[in-house]
């Protein structure tokens, strides 16, 4: 998706709105903080203030992109003496952008960032520590948490995720195919694709290729399997590589078999995917029937085919393969002008019940409990479909920890030597030892 552009009038009254600082910090809200964030009012007629001017950048599908500038226009009526000037794209082109503007020292005063790229932020000094001027005592602390690097709270969860599986509803319905509760086994999946492909049209089959990995951060395509045989996450909870070399080589002969067997997509046809493209993204266009994605990205595709498409649960192993996560964040940039308007935003976005009615589930279920208990009634379906999978995925979720600092760089390689794997041009054993390069290389530890 092309950038886009577009400037939104919003303003606040600062006594006003200084209430509203009491639903979202760490610390500052478990020892101060007792009670909720009230809906913010609109400036008193008379009252002017100097123009304000908040530059917000952040990633996601067309849902999330409309959804968040309502957001932006109901804050305006609220605040008419701010100026948001919103730059949106999709997660392919977003990074990409965030890391010249982090190179130029010309981060936005908002922007949305995720577990994989906070640490590293943090760490460079680019990111505002936030705990004291937002409340988060509605909000769950594991998500919180994930916020917090070394001690200081840089970033606040705008949405509830979980890892999960995206599949074709109709087209697996259609094959006779049901899905169990707690999902697949990965030996059940596995055999399932290989069941079903002679029933498949050429050119169709019934599971993404998990072990190519293309852009952002998709080393999870591979860390669920890795869960799954019970050897953790990637890294270890104080960021030391954790990739167990007998698993990754296991797992890509596997996919390389499946390639070869024709279950699973060739290569070119699994690297020429583009994430929400009605007409390139695979599953959207019915080249595959299962992929690897998240619970708040459901609606993204929802959006495209109404109806047609579910979350299961990932497939396990010896033990779960699945995790719970923040869907994103919001950080404020340390060179921001305006720190207190940029964070009394943020703070009316995930605590203003208001604000969730707008924002819906596009950025993932609400982490506001009050905000959530109060839209229950006003669910979709699809976004039914979410709140079903986090709570399917709770009680067996492996502990997430955000990504050390530099696995944003690491990812890229990541995708790189995946796809040197899937091309045949590098063995596994030659990937694995790769990628142990590169994470000193990016990572250090």
């Amino acid at each position: 998706m092309k950038t886009k552009k577009r400037v939104i009038t919003v303003g606040f009254g600062r006594k006003k709105t200084a209430a509203m600082l009491s639903v979202l910090g760490l610390s500052l809200t478990i020892s101060a903080c007792g009670s909720g964030s009230p809906t913010a009012q609109p400036a008193q007629g008379g009252d002017k203030k100097s123009e304000v001017k908040l530059r917000i950048t952040w990633a996601g599908s067309q849902v999330r992109h409309d959804a968040t500038l309502k957001a932006l226009d109901a804050y305006t009526k609220l605040h008419p003496e701010v100026k948001f000037e919103p730059e949106y794209m999709g997660f392919d082109t977003y990074w990409t952008k965030m890391g010249t503007l982090s190179a130029a020292r010309n981060l936005p005063d908002i922007l949305q960032i995720d577990t994989n790229n906070l640490m590293d932020y943090a760490q460079r000094g680019q990111l505002l520590d936030i705990g004291s001027g937002i409340s988060a005592s509605d909000i769950d602390p594991s998500l919180i948490k994930a916020g917090n690097v070394d001690g200081k709270q840089y970033a606040i969860p705008i949405g509830a995720n979980a890892i999960a599986l995206h599949y074709d509803k109709v087209m697996l319905e259609k094959l006779g195919i049901q899905v169990p509760d707690q999902g697949f086994t990965w030996d059940e999946l596995i055999k399932l694709a290989r069941e079903v492909k002679p029933k498949l049209d050429k050119g169709k089959y019934l599971l993404q290729d998990l072990s190519v990995s293309i852009a952002g951060n998709e080393t999870d395509k591979y860390e669920i399997y890795q869960l799954a045989q019970g050897k953790g996450l990637l890294h270890t909870p104080d960021g030391k590589f954790n990739i167990d070399k007998d698993t990754f080589v296991k797992f890509n002969q596997l996919f390389a078999e499946l390639r070869k067997d024709g279950i699973v997509p060739p290569i070119d046809v699994t690297v020429a995917n583009k994430e929400n493209d009605p007409k390139l993204d695979n599953l959207l266009n019915g080249t595959i029937m299962i992929q690897r994605g998240y619970a708040a990205s459901i609606g993204a595709i929802d959006g495209v085919k109404p109806g047609q498409f579910g979350l299961m649960v990932t497939p396990k192993a010896v033990k779960s393969g699945s995790f719970l996560l923040p869907a994103q964040f919001f950080a404020v940039s340390k060179e921001s002008k305006y720190p207190e308007e940029a964070k009394k935003f943020i703070d009316w976005l995930v605590n203003d019940v208001e604000a969730g009615k707008i924002l819906g589930l596009s950025r993932g279920p609400q982490v506001s409990k009050k905000v959530s208990e109060a839209l229950t009634s006003t669910y979709t379906d699809v976004e039914k479909q979410q709140i079903d999978l986090i709570q399917k995925t709770a009680p067996i979720a492996n502990e997430f920890n955000s990504r050390p600092k530099g696995y944003g760089s690491f990812a890229g390689e990541y995708n790189k030597i995946s796809q040197q794997i899937g091309f045949g041009k590098i063995t596994p054993e030659q990937g694995f030892d790769e990628l142990k390069k590169k994470w000193q290389e990016t990572v250090g530890k």
